[in-house]
Parts: structure tokens; sequence; C-alpha cells
């Protein structure tokens, strides 16, 4: 007997994802949204349910009837500091805060495995749902690998998806190799003397420095198509000099930047030439200077050994698909997860013109939950299969 979902269960995730789609929580602050999907493994029967990993992390398994390979399919749990203006049914009820990047229907798809099969357990092997906080900061899924429950487990395949406004709707872009940036935020402070605004050669400015490192940050960008190894962008995000003061003649500014390129190794090196630039720009002004990052994201790079399954079940799903729409340039932490095992994510279309991820009037498309989860299962049965 094949696991699948019927209308009833299609009825129910859609009701679950509007339910979550009103209660979104940050990074960080996922604790109703990790109770409620704890709750939810529970009630379909999964053989064991474990919380708190990694902050609010969630994991569910489901035993097969006999030993077996490990799939782990994963999701995020997670929602935006961005007001919704949608004027659906369901619009968010945090003042302030929005699912605008589809993590209530990934994990409505994630349950929805779960459902089928927990009353039609695979004949050999075990599935992890694992259900993700902060995917949002970049933080989430290197705290969840530091706790052993997660650590210790070695999938034969890990799996995700990531919806894709701008793609058909149902269609799908999957290829092996770099499908997402690796990218980081940089944090520039630099320090000089203060004076009065009537006597400014009396003090240190960062004036001067500030205009080198904006330009010399934006040269690190690199002319090469998106999907080039050498691919780099640099993107001043935020700016900052002196006090807001009229008799202050500044002493210390700060600069944000976000650096993306294709690849870990790229990124390694652009992260080099930027502190390089920046120390050599700061010392040359005779300013002190501090770096730190934040949002520190790995690139994804889809494993061939986990996407022959993925390709598979596709087309045994008969859903269209090919490499269009990947690789993309924001960033996903679902990379992480190659510590554990072989891994792909697949990109599913949201629609050609579907607001766009994390914009105030996004909403998860419903249509995508039965075909995707089914995508999941028979990917899945594929592994399972040997």
């Amino acid at each position: 007997m094949t696991p699948e979902l019927n209308e009833d269960d299609i009825a129910a995730l859609t009701a679950l994802r509007w339910d979550l789609h009103r209660h979104p929580e940050i990074s960080g602050q996922e604790e109703r949204t990790a109770a409620r999907i704890a709750g939810l493994l529970r009630e379909i029967g999964v053989d064991r349910v474990e919380t708190g990993i990694g902050g609010h992390g969630v994991m569910g398994v489901i035993e097969g009837k006999a030993e077996g390979p490990m799939v782990m399919l994963r999701a995020e749990l997670d929602a935006l500091p961005i007001p919704e203006t949608g004027k659906s049914a369901h619009v968010s009820v945090r003042p302030g805060w929005g699912h605008l990047c589809g993590h209530d229907g990934h994990m409505v798809t994630l349950l929805g495995v779960g459902r089928a099969l927990s009353r039609v357990r695979p004949e050999r092997g075990r599935l992890a749902l694992v259900f993700q906080p902060a995917e949002e900061t970049g933080a989430g899924a290197r705290a969840m690998l530091e706790d052993p429950r997660l650590a210790e487990l070695r999938p034969a395949a890990i799996f995700a998806q990531h919806n894709l406004p701008g793609l058909p709707l149902g269609q799908v872009a999957l290829r092996e190799g770099p499908i997402a940036c690796a990218s980081c935020g940089l944090t520039i402070r630099l320090t000089g003397r203060t004076a009065h605004a009537s006597q400014p050669e009396t003090g240190v400015s960062p004036r001067g420095a500030l205009a080198e490192i904006l330009v010399a940050l934006e040269g690190l960008s690199a002319a090469h198509p998106l999907d080039h190894p050498e691919f780099a962008m640099a993107t001043i995000t935020h700016c900052r000099m002196g006090e807001r003061a009229f008799g202050i003649a500044p002493g210390e500014a700060e600069v944000c930047a976000t650096l993306r390129c294709l690849e870990d190794r790229a990124m390694a090196r652009m992260r080099e030439r930027a502190e390089a630039l920046v120390r050599e720009i700061a010392a040359r002004h005779g300013l002190e200077v501090e770096m730190d990052y934040a949002d520190v994201f790995d690139a994804v790079v889809n494993d061939p050994h986990a996407v022959v399954p993925l390709r598979a079940a596709l087309d045994r799903s008969g859903i269209t698909h090919s490499g269009r729409g990947q690789p993309w340039r924001p960033s996903e932490d679902f990379g992480q997860f190659a510590r554990l095992g072989p891994l792909a994510m697949i990109f599913t279309g949201a629609g050609s013109d579907h607001p766009a991820l994390h914009d105030q009037d996004y909403d998860y498309p419903d249509a995508l939950i039965g075909p995707v989860a089914r995508v999941f299962l028979a990917a899945a049965a594929e592994v399972w299969a040997g």
C-alpha cells in the first residue's frame, strides 16, 4: 500500500497553514510554533518527538517496519520582522511580524508527509522530520547541529524545499551543485576623535575613510553571471557617521554591508580582501577600526547522490522540472546539514506573477502543499528502495 494524502488531509493541512500564518514568530522566538508542531507530531503518531534542539528546534522520527536508511526532511519555523499588508482571511495578527517567506507552507508540507507515513509505514528505513528555528538569521541550523540528538544522525539523504515566486506555479527547479549563495553581514566601526564643528581640524574625522570604504566595498563585486564560480556581490545596507547634531564634528562612523558569493571558497577570499582594504584605509586616515560578522550563511550545494531520487520522484509525479531558477542570490542555512549527509533542495514555483519573497503582500500558495508532500514521499521511497 502506497502512503498518500487524501482530500481531508489537504483540508486539514491548509487550515493549519492559515493558523501558523496568523501567528508568526521571528527567529529565536518560535515558542508557540514549535509547541504546535511538536503537539501535531504526537497527534499523528510519530514514534519519537524531540524538542528544544538548538533553541526551539523540533524533530519527529517515524520508524519503518525493518532496518534501513534514514531520510531527513527539513523545514523552517521562523517568520520575518516585516508587517504584513495582505488582505487574506488568515493575515498575521502579530503587528510587525509576518510569514512572508513561506515557512508556514514548508512546515505543513512536512507534516503532510508525516501524516501519510504514520498510516502506512515504510517497509524499511526511517524518516526524520526536522523543524528548524532561526533560518532567517543563519543561526538555526548551526545551533541544531551542535545538539548530539541531531549531530549523531547519518541520513542517507536530506531534502528540503523553498518556494520561488517568478517560477510558474507547481514547476520545480532542481540541479546539482551550488544552488544558493554564501553570504555574511559585515559591520565596520571607525573611531577617530570628535571636535567642535567650528574647529574640525582639531579632531580626527572618519568622513574621508568612510567615503573610500563605501567605494572599495562596492568594488568587490565581480561582473560575472550568477552561476560563475567567481560571482561576488557587495551591498551597502547601512551607513552612519557621528551624531545628529550641528555643533559636533564626527569622531566615529559605522558601515554595514552584505557580502555574497556563489561558493564558500570565493566568500573566504572576499572576506579577506574586504578586511585588508578596510584596515589599510582606516590606518591611512589615522582611525581605529573594528569589524565583525553576523547572519553568516554557507553556500547550499546540491549533492548529486541526493538529486537522483528527487529527479526520479518528480518524474514519477509528472511534475515539470529543470535547472531554471537555480542558483539564486539569496542565502539559506540548509547547506549546514551537509555535515550529516548528502542533501538537495528543490525550488517550487509559487507563480510567475506571485509577490516576491519578503514582500509585505506575500502568501504561500496552498496549491503547493499536496504536490510537494507527494514529491518528498516519492523521493524517500526511492532512497528506501535502495
